[in-house]
């Protein structure tokens, strides 16, 4: 494949992500030493390719990491009780200091023009106000936590109306009390609230840590609120972006992303690829097998053709298809099937037929068809069938892996063996439901 014909095909492949996000709100966390991090520049000119695309943008920026730097400096210590920063009067000014450098600064960055890329001259304005209304945490365990303060009220409206200006939305983590009194607020919490406030489509925290790992320390791509709220995660600042991800997403937030801003291109790969650069976390699972129905029939048609051509799949056409889609089940993974499987029962024998089991190319040799045999055993045990029976030409060694034993003609149903095709020579290969 040439150059130009990969950069076709990966501009079709992310077609179906521009045209999702089109619309869309998202809000996005730039964690702290973003703004210090040499791809700034390039995650800047990310930004403003989404906003040229549609996405609607909310920047809430970190500052707990310059304020503790500037502490460190000035030879004061930070002061914390349970992970909160307890704010006196200097490091209060200093919290004010910090925020109003940082969203100069961003402001700054984004009016440039962004030279020396497809977008230059591209003309980007950027808001920002007293959004948010805060109240003071007050004493916990005896400890005053003086001029830190927890979220009260994030005006809707206000951010709405920066967004229906073509504008981006930048929010410090500072808000005024109804009586004007100023409190430093954790960033983490003000986007989250942000982001469940106006109802975005996604919240994204981009920190120094890729995403959530597993026990064995490796990347976890997707995952639900439960399972990720169970992990047991020992780096306290990556614990905090959790929690605020999975109480967004409980609160209304349809997806949160954790992803590194120390990876180049790391937002573009998580919004326009499948497996994304970083951790998902949603309400339901990411990836889930379902019944299928007519809408489906393209990408099924789309999934199975190949195998159609090299004689792995018998043909069907689009209108068997629609009249059989019942008996399909389907795996999807951000509205995109990736594998199909078909059950046939013949209950009147209590045999069931596992067919057209297709998995997509980037997704073979990962479980996926394992897991939507298991669905179509479950079902065929829902309808009291003994056994179930594949015929295959290419796929008899998986089948074996799976249960199934060598059979003959005789043991298929009677009208089955009518329609058996001698010419294509297919194995017949049975395995009862229960194992």
């Amino acid at each position: 494949m040439t150059s130009t014909q990969h950069n076709i095909a990966w501009f079709r492949y992310t077609a179906p992500y521009i045209k999702a996000h089109r619309g869309s709100t998202f809000v996005v966390y730039l964690g702290n030493g973003c703004l210090n991090a040499p791809t700034l520049i390039t995650l800047i000119h990310d930004l403003a390719l989404l906003h040229s695309l549609g996405v609607r943008l909310v920047l809430v920026h970190a500052t707990r990491g310059a304020i503790d730097e500037r502490l460190s400096m000035s030879g004061r210590p930070a002061t914390f009780h349970q992970g909160i920063r307890v704010t006196d009067d200097a490091t209060l000014a200093l919290a004010s200091d910090v925020a109003s450098q940082q969203r100069l600064k961003l402001e700054q960055l984004i009016s440039m023009g962004l030279p020396n890329t497809p977008l230059r001259g591209a003309r980007l304005r950027v808001m920002s106000g007293n959004i948010v209304t805060a109240k003071p945490l007050g004493i916990h365990e005896g400890i005053d936590y003086l001029h830190s303060g927890t979220v009260r009220r994030v005006d809707a409206d206000a951010i709405r109306a920066i967004l229906d200006h073509d504008a981006i939305a930048l929010i410090s983590p500072l808000g005024y009390s109804p009586a004007g009194e100023l409190f430093n607020l954790s960033a983490s919490e003000v986007a989250e609230a942000v982001a469940v406030t106006i109802e975005a489509d996604k919240l994204i925290f981009l920190d120094q840590q890729p995403g959530l790992n597993n026990t064995k320390g490796i990347l976890i791509r997707q995952s639900t609120v439960a399972d990720a709220a169970l992990l047991d995660i020992q780096d306290a600042e990556q614990r905090r972006l959790r929690d605020a991800a999975c109480q967004a997403c409980g609160n209304g937030v349809k997806r949160s992303h954790l992803l590194s801003y120390e990876r180049e291109g790391a937002l573009l790969e998580e919004l326009f690829t499948h497996d994304g650069a970083g951790t998902l976390i949603a309400q339901n699972p990411y990836e889930q097998a379902r019944s299928a129905d007519i809408d489906d029939i393209a990408g099924i048609v789309e999934l199975i053709r190949p195998l159609e051509e090299s004689g792995a799949l018998v043909r069907r056409s689009r209108e068997r298809l629609e009249e059989e889609i019942h008996h399909f089940v389907i795996l999807e993974r951000d509205g995109r099937i990736i594998a199909c499987a078909a059950l046939y029962p013949y209950q009147e024998v209590n045999l069931g037929e596992i067919a057209c089991v297709a998995t997509h190319p980037d997704y073979r040799r990962t479980g996926r068809a394992e897991q939507l045999l298991h669905e179509l055993l479950a079902r065929a045990s829902a309808l009291a069938l003994t056994d179930v029976f594949a015929l295959t030409t290419q796929s008899t060694h998986w089948f074996l892996e799976q249960g199934f034993t060598t059979g003959s003609q005789e043991q298929l149903p009677e009208k089955k063996q009518r329609l058996y095709n001698w010419q294509r020579n297919a194995s017949v290969l049975v395995r009862p439901v229960s194992t």
